[in-house]
């Protein structure tokens, strides 16, 4: 019998093929394709007045320069809004060359195409571009300020106001015995892959056939997109997602400029075109996330249970919104977490700046939710001089109330319901894995050796698996080995390995038989994409569905072969078997021989392999209706995103003369339902909690009032080195499967980096004994932070008050 995939920790099979350096991202590809180049904005506001390419046209090499002028049809039309939602009342998107005005820094506004790279470059600088600035709008103050507007016809730079709200959260505030109030930030970010954006596009002019590569999220989403924009019709248009060195979100918008821009050119120029994006292109021409200001106003009891929540936050989008309210849509939602919160209230105004878009970067909106909810939790837990774990648990949602309703909509338009889980058991591992209760002890010894340590926790719930839908193709070979497609794309998750175990798992068959190909179009031409934490729930499920088809049809047919009912059978290492008689089979790969009538037929060696098996061999064991061969399609499409949660504690060391902040043992807890592949998962988590620190401690997006990014490269942007993140991040899982899929599972690629922010706030609140409201927090932000609190203790009598004892509020 063979041993069970599913749940088993096996090694990534796509990763010795990358470690060996065979990979294939966007920029190997293409060696003999002409090389695009970008003339962009020097400038975050301005409307341009001319531009004269005449001192560019003469450079040996220069094969073509487009601007806005020079795009036909629907491509000079404004780039799609991806998700449009109703409170969007004044959506903005960008034109794929800027068309009388940018908008910010990096925009597009001319492509030139040469012969390499190099010469693309030198004919872009000679390219004049002559404007009229505009007074810029630089952050979420001086957007909600709106002296000065982004968009003309975009009155108070006011994308969108939303407010969701549950029972009466006036009266419960007024009626709580206690109440606080809460002003918090968390600052503008990004996700920074290894590898850029890229293009790669070849136009054939006998098939008038388009084929693209591209570095996506999103393949079958650049097909349509480049399909409309192009006037091609879709089945002519083919995408493929080679390789991607990393994601996270910013590889989802489809179609960026370039993805129908370079296509564009391909095809008019009769070339194979090339671009792929350098590091200061990607900062200020690609997209950013996180800039949030919050305020909280809570009403809780004497034991901590919240009362009423009122929640007003402005986002900061950036300068057009071409992926709609998705991110504060999940903050205003995902900021309840695992806490029952029965009048509750959330509005946020989304708001245009003149700087970088903003899109999901991985977690997409709940860091700053986590971030607004656990502060809350602390801030309580410290007003009454509570255990902060026991503030939690008094205000949990209890398994017995699966599923729960909050009462909300969530970003899928769909009720914010949670389907399954189990946080008081997350937060009992969690406690046992930090050791919660010992802390006291180790702050003791640390104090007592002039050493400043802090505990902190955080919670969170994580919408998963959000619709609408994927599919996935089964074929098996006559060989035995089985082909699977699948639509959305891969960048480093695993697919290939935790879809081919639940393959191999559905069909009792070797792992090593099964091939999965991701993000190609010509294999599976409908999918939505690779984001979200869906791609296991979505894909997984749809092949796991697509498999059974197949399993069932290879039962039937070998029932037939075997003159045995198809339930008196079962598949073991890739042979049908009759239950209890090992010794009667028939391989898959013979099963799918006998799919075939034509090739059965036709093909004398095939029927000479199945003719034992068979009383009469020239009529093969199909049905009438039957397609010929051994495989199967379906799709999978949730009634709704199903909840994944999980907690994270952190123990640090704050320096008490140079502030640095020192990572001493880090620990997650997580539940993603029942786990297709550990080893997978806590790679996900292990990434997860790097930009995790990332985000907490290093890295911010610095604008000035000119709206010029400052920072716009690695040597001023910091990330963490391997030396800032914990070596050792200790796993714990609790599995609460999903009721809504066919495998139980949940999302988790985005559990690592979640409550990132809060759960350092909480620690080295912990630490220091002053209040932490912002983050990211570097050592200088808690050197000033510091002398504040001591320039205020020093303006009013007492000591200032201890690590972990009750906290001054700092203005």
């Amino acid at each position: 019998m063979m041993t069970r995939l599913f749940g088993a920790p096996i090694k990534r099979i796509e990763d010795p093929r990358l470690l060996r350096g065979q990979g294939a991202y966007l920029d190997d590809l293409g060696s003999d394709a002409l090389a695009a180049a970008f003339v962009r904005s020097p400038h975050a506001h301005g409307r341009i007045l001319d531009i004269d390419v005449s001192d560019a046209i003469d450079i040996d090499g220069l094969v073509a320069i487009y601007t806005y002028d020079d795009l036909p049809g629907p491509l000079a039309e404004p780039l799609p809004l991806l998700i449009p939602h109703p409170a969007l009342t004044q959506g903005r998107t960008p034109h794929a060359l800027a068309k009388d005005e940018v908008n910010h820094v990096g925009e597009a506004i001319a492509m030139v195409v040469a012969r390499d790279r190099y010469i693309a470059e030198d004919a872009a600088e000679r390219v004049v571009v002559h404007y009229a600035q505009l007074p810029p709008v630089v952050g979420i103050q001086a957007a909600r300020a709106a002296d000065r507007l982004v968009h003309d016809d975009v009155p108070g730079n006011l994308g969108a106001r939303m407010t969701q709200a549950i029972g009466d959260v006036d009266a419960a505030l007024a009626a709580a015995p206690h109440r606080l109030a809460l002003d918090l930030t968390v600052e503008r970010s990004a996700s920074m892959p290894l590898e850029g954006r890229g293009v790669l596009a070849r136009w054939d002019r006998d098939s008038k056939r388009l084929r693209v590569w591209t570095s996506t999220q999103t393949s079958t989403g650049v097909r349509a997109a480049v399909a409309a924009k192009l006037d091609l019709p879709l089945g002519a248009v083919e995408v493929i997602t080679p390789d991607v060195g990393g994601g996270f979100g910013v590889k989802i918008v489809h179609p960026w400029p370039e993805e129908v821009l370079v296509p564009f050119a391909a095809r008019a120029l009769d070339r194979p075109v090339k671009f792929t994006e350098d590091r200061r292109e990607h900062f200020v021409a690609s997209a950013h996330e996180r800039a949030q200001i919050q305020h909280v106003d809570v009403g809780f009891d004497d034991q901590g249970r919240i009362h009423g929540l009122d929640v007003r936050f402005w986002h900061d989008h950036g300068a057009y919104t071409p992926y709609g309210l998705i991110v504060p849509i999940i903050t205003s939602t995902q900021l309840l977490g695992p806490y029952r919160v029965h009048d509750y209230r959330v509005t946020f105004d989304s708001l245009y700046t003149n700087t970088v878009i903003v899109t999901p970067y991985r977690g997409a909106g709940r860091p700053q939710g986590v971030f607004a909810m656990e502060r809350t939790m602390d801030a309580i837990a410290r007003a009454l001089d509570l255990d902060r774990a026991d503030v939690r648990a008094a205000n949990f949602i209890q398994p017995e109330e699966m599923p729960y309703d909050h009462g909300l909509i969530f970003q899928d338009g769909r009720p914010l319901c949670y389907d399954s889980g189990d946080y008081p058991g997350t937060l009992a591992k969690l406690k046992a894995l930090i050791g919660w209760s010992d802390f006291e002890q180790f702050r003791a010894d640390a104090r007592a050796e002039g050493r400043r340590v802090g505990i902190g926790l955080a919670m969170y719930v994580e919408g998963t698996g959000v619709g609408p839908y994927e599919g996935g193709h089964v074929h098996v070979e006559t060989s035995g080995k089985v082909k699977v497609a699948t639509g959305l794309t891969s960048q480093g998750q695993g697919h290939q390995t935790a879809f081919a175990q639940i393959v191999a798992d559905e069909l009792g068959v070797a792992l090593e038989d099964v091939e999965v190909v991701t993000g190609d179009t010509r294999r599976f031409p409908y999918a939505v994409g690779t984001f979200a934490s869906r791609a296991a729930v979505m894909s997984g499920s749809a092949v796991a569905l697509a498999a059974r088809v197949v399993r069932q049809k290879a039962l039937r047919i070998a029932g037939e072969a075997l003159e045995a009912s198809p339930d008196d059978l079962e598949i073991v290492d890739g042979q049908v078997r009759v239950k209890g008689a090992p010794g009667v089979t028939i391989g898959l790969g013979t099963v799918a021989v006998l799919s075939n009538p034509l090739r059965y037929a036709f093909d004398e060696a095939s029927k000479a392999a199945t003719q034992f098996a068979i009383g009469n061999p020239d009529k093969p064991p199909v049905d009438e209706d039957d397609e010929p061969g051994l495989e199967g399609k379906d799709y999978y499409s949730p009634a709704q995103s199903t909840f994944a949660n999980g907690a994270h504690a952190v123990i640090v060391e704050t320096d008490p003369d140079t502030a640095e902040i020192k990572i001493l043992r880090y620990c997650v807890v997580h539940d993603c339902g029942n786990l297709i592949n550990p080893r997978i998962v806590e790679g996900q988590v292990h990434g997860g909690v790097a930009q995790g620190v990332g985000g907490a401690l290093y890295e911010r997006m610095v604008y000035d009032e000119h709206g010029q990014l400052l920072n716009a490269s690695f040597m001023d942007f910091l990330m963490p080195y391997v030396t800032e993140v914990p070596s050792a991040i200790e796993i714990d899982h609790l599995e609460t499967p999903s009721p809504l899929n066919p495998l139980g599972i949940k999302g988790a690629g985005e559990a690592g980096v979640i409550p990132s922010a809060a759960v350092f706030a909480s620690a080295i609140e912990d630490a220091e004994g002053i209040p932490i409201r912002a983050m990211p927090i570097s050592p200088s932000d808690l050197f000033t932070l510091r002398a504040r609190a001591d320039r205020l203790t020093s303006e009013r009598p007492g000591p200032r008050a201890p690590a972990a004892g009750p906290l001054e509020e700092i203005a």
